[in-house]
């Protein structure tokens, strides 16, 4: 059940939201950003809550609720193109006079796809910027060039422990340690407490150089209801001296949760590991995992392997985009999001161009364990590809309403499990034979 009401004032508007859920109660307040206009819609328009986030129940007892972003593409499946305009306009809430060089640090798992867009996007004004994201799979090769830079923790996650890696390039890893912007990049901030984690942790690995910290998020929640955002700011300074702290977003609040009396205890699922897992990566490009300049490195050659795996699947060939089908769901699986994302963004250019009726839509596969319910509507479990042993899980999919099901992995083909491999209407896209 949500309840809403509103408060008017003078210079803006005050909004409050109750969400019950099984083991208690959610209340919201928020305020509307006017700077955050959607800038593919018609007229002058600011997103909504609604815009934004449904509700679900987190396996977790760390923190019971979650939100449920409705234009990440990871929980809740969404056009490519509601996904750009996110990134962008979020994006373009960062100002354009920041010190040079500029580091883009997004937030594995959920926000690796987001913080490569607000990188995309934001090379427009600093085509030098970087691009880095942490990971939770150990990286390995043969002559051990891929090192770890640093590690933080996230308190309240499923999967707490992040590996941030350094770059095997002398001249990208000199550009990296003088960073004097980072844009840290996530789907949401409720504390503000793994911004100054990820900070401190970059700062003590060879980041001396920052002068400036800007945390971009879609929805912030870290604003207390009973504290002056400024108060706020000026606490999370203090925790990072000699650094100015600044904030963006798309829509900002506080959030208060009250549990139901005696709630039903719960078991969360092992998926807090660092591991690489049995599973060798494909040659997928620098997308982000390393630091990077071009986050689409890598890009073509998975086109190619969606392409070749697409003729051998339907018996057509070559490529004929008047002959997509009526409904196409691509799935990146875990961190493995930003290529699958921007297949999906050109299957859903092709649909266009060729006037077809095809309709695509992006999601993908997670450890995050989330009970059904609120904006979870359905749920998938199946093994990781990774060769982890964990659970994965597939939310508010239901196999049958697609026409076609681009799985894409950074793994083997024969690592996905046999549900997906049973499925007729399931394409699996590996970057590897």
């Amino acid at each position: 059940m949500i309840t809403d009401s509103k408060n008017n004032t003078t210079s803006n508007k005050t909004y409050k939201r109750s969400i019950s859920l099984p083991r208690g109660t959610l209340d919201l307040t928020y305020k509307i950003n006017p700077a955050a206009a959607k800038n593919d819609s018609q007229k002058d328009d600011n997103y909504q809550l609604e815009d934004l986030l449904g509700f679900a129940q987190r396996i977790n007892p760390k923190r019971a609720f979650l939100f449920v972003s409705k234009v990440l593409g990871r929980h809740i499946p969404v056009a490519p193109s509601t996904m750009r305009s996110a990134f962008t306009d979020l994006a373009n809430l960062v100002p354009s006079d920041l010190p040079e060089p500029i580091l883009v640090i997004g937030m594995a798992e959920t926000a690796v796809g987001l913080s490569a867009g607000v990188h995309q996007a934001l090379q427009t004004r600093y085509p030098n910027a970087l691009l880095l994201n942490s990971t939770r799979h150990a990286q390995h090769n043969d002559d051990n060039s891929e090192t770890l830079l640093t590690t933080f923790s996230e308190d309240h996650s499923h999967a707490s422990q992040h590996l941030i890696y350094q770059s095997s390039d002398k001249a990208t890893q000199a550009q990296l340690l003088a960073s004097k912007t980072l844009i840290m990049v996530d789907d949401e901030a409720s504390t503000g407490n793994t911004c100054v984690n990820v900070v401190t942790a970059l700062c003590n690995a060879g980041l001396s150089q920052l002068e400036q910290v800007h945390l971009t998020t879609l929805v912030d929640w870290s604003l207390s209801q009973n504290q002056d955002a400024a108060d706020i700011d000026d606490s999370i300074s203090a925790r990072l001296p000699n650094i100015d702290f600044h904030r963006h977003h798309l829509l900002s609040g506080a959030w208060q949760w009250t549990d139901a009396p005696n709630p039903e205890p719960i078991i969360m699922p092992s998926v807090d590991t660092t591991d690489a897992g049995s599973q060798s990566l494909g040659n997928t490009g620098k997308w982000g995992r390393f630091p990077t300049l071009d986050s689409t490195d890598g890009f073509d050659n998975y086109l190619k392997s969606f392409q070749a795996a697409l003729t051998s699947f339907s018996d057509q060939a070559p490529f004929d985009k008047q002959q997509l089908p009526e409904r196409i769901l691509v799935l990146g699986s875990n961190e493995f999001v930003w290529l699958p994302f921007l297949l999906a963004e050109w299957l859903e250019s092709q649909a266009k161009d060729s006037e077809a009726t095809a309709t695509v839509n992006f999601s993908a596969l997670t450890r995050s364990p989330i009970a059904l319910g609120g904006a979870i509507t359905t749920m998938l479990s199946f093994s990781d590809n990774y060769g982890l042993g964990m659970t994965n899980f597939a939310y508010n999919v239901e196999p049958s309403d697609w026409n076609l099901i681009v799985l894409c992995v950074e793994t083997s083909s024969d690592s996905v499990d046999d549900m997906w491999q049973g499925l007729d209407n399931v394409l699996v896209v590996s970057p590897t034979p």
